[in-house]
């Protein structure tokens, strides 16, 4: 299933090859998900994945794939996935429309 509404940065989607590149392996796809806890109630993962399931969302960017599961596509949908370097460190990003309230961290959040 393709995800229009999930939005894929191309500052992200280089990352992304750049280490599938460093990894040699060009199956791998990065999964984003969605699961329960931190300190507002919900919190975004990233893991590299080489299987798309027959429930995942892609999100093709500049030859690379971003996959999210069914259950986390509901909280993600109208998000952009990025990518930032910065004072905090570099990291996938989770801009998401949908958050309620954010952590400091940007690692977790809430929706109402």
């Amino acid at each position: 299933m393709n995800a229009p509404d999930i939005q894929f940065s191309s500052r992200a989607a280089d990352k992304v090859r750049e280490l599938i590149d460093i990894e040699d392996n060009q199956a791998l796809k990065l999964r984003v998900f969605v699961t329960g806890g931190g300190c507002s109630g919900f919190s975004y993962g990233f893991t590299f994945d080489e299987q798309v399931e027959a429930d995942d969302a892609v999100v093709e960017q500049r030859d690379v794939q971003l996959l999210v599961d069914s259950l986390s596509y509901q909280y993600l949908s109208g998000s952009r996935i990025d990518y930032l370097e910065d004072l905090q460190g570099s990291r996938f990003v989770v801009n998401n429309p949908n958050a309620e309230t954010t952590c400091g961290c940007g690692n977790s959040f809430s929706i109402a």
